[in-house]
């Protein structure tokens, strides 16, 4: 027995490697996962009243209003670079959008750029690009954008919670 399962032990050992090293999703497939990350926090935003934008749990984080300007921001910066372009700075919509209206037009704008970044190819999205003083892939940029949405969007959901409101992925269920 033990001599048929040892050949096949040591050919899932031996490939565990290989698979995990996988690099190639594909524009659609990190599309997919942005574009429901950002709707998210996009409708997120929109349902948040107003007087809610300067909602904090506690006095050390950023605020509702805050957070908003802070992926919007983001957004802009990863989505530019996976372009190849200039990317402005981060907090660039944090620090001057403070308006509902403001931030949810800042979050559309930036949605509507960042539409354009996962419109490429993925032969585009294998060009080098230079990001936090490292080479990388714009794949890559791409990949950490929508992981830095959905890394707020677990802060949104919070803050919504704490609102009495039921964020926009469990709505329905």
């Amino acid at each position: 027995m033990k001599r048929t399962i040892l050949p096949f032990l040591a050919l899932a050992v031996c490939s565990a490697p290989l698979q995990a090293q996988r690099t190639d999703i594909g524009v659609p497939s990190a599309r997919a996962i942005w574009q429901q990350l950002a709707g998210y926090v996009l409708q997120s935003a929109e349902d948040m009243p107003e007087a809610k934008y300067a909602f904090k749990p506690t006095p050390e984080v950023r605020s509702f209003g805050e957070l908003i300007g802070h992926v919007a921001g983001s957004q802009m910066m990863f989505c530019a670079a996976a372009m190849g372009e200039a990317a402005p700075a981060e907090d660039a919509v944090e620090k001057s959008a403070t308006t509902k209206a403001a931030l949810v037009a800042a979050m559309k704008a930036s949605t509507a750029y960042c539409a354009k970044a996962y419109a490429q190819s993925d032969a585009a999205s294998r060009g080098e690009i230079t990001m936090f003083g490292g080479k990388q892939t714009r794949m890559w940029a791409l990949m950490m954008n929508a992981s830095h949405d959905g890394e707020h969007y677990g802060n949104i959901v919070t803050y919504m919670r704490m609102n009495g409101m039921v964020p926009p992925s469990s709505r329905g269920q």
